[in-house]
């Protein structure tokens, strides 16, 4: 089953996504900033990563553009998860290479149509 990585600096928020991707079959594992994001993406290699935007230190932004601008990791699509529900965030977000946008608090069912979608089954 595909391997998803979990990026957000709240453990509850991981705990939600978590539960709602382990019960489906996905493998989950996390990263609780931007920066052990991208290190994560690169030595992990998922299928696909849940990005939050909002973190100390390297923002989901930044975290997105940096996985989606390096030549190891840029295929692996990015799903920004995020509080953020302005139109400005997900025009941003779409331009820093994500794939999709959600605004929390996820609606399983269409995170897991995202999901599927993405990875072309």
């Amino acid at each position: 089953m595909a391997r998803i990585l979990i990026v957000d600096d709240s453990p509850t928020e991981i705990h939600v996504l978590k539960t709602m991707l382990d019960k489906h079959g996905f493998e989950t594992f996390s990263a609780e900033s931007g920066e052990d994001g991208v290190v994560k993406a690169s030595e992990e290699m998922p299928d696909l990563i849940l990005m939050d935007i909002v973190m100390p230190g390297m923002n989901g932004f930044q975290a997105t553009r940096k996985i989606s601008n390096t030549e190891e990791t840029k295929n692996i699509p990015i799903i920004i998860v995020t509080t953020k529900d302005q139109e400005t965030d997900r025009v941003w977000g779409l331009r820093q290479g994500a794939k999709d946008y959600l605004t929390k608090p996820v609606d399983e069912k269409v995170l897991l149509e995202k999901i599927t979608t993405l990875l072309g089954g």
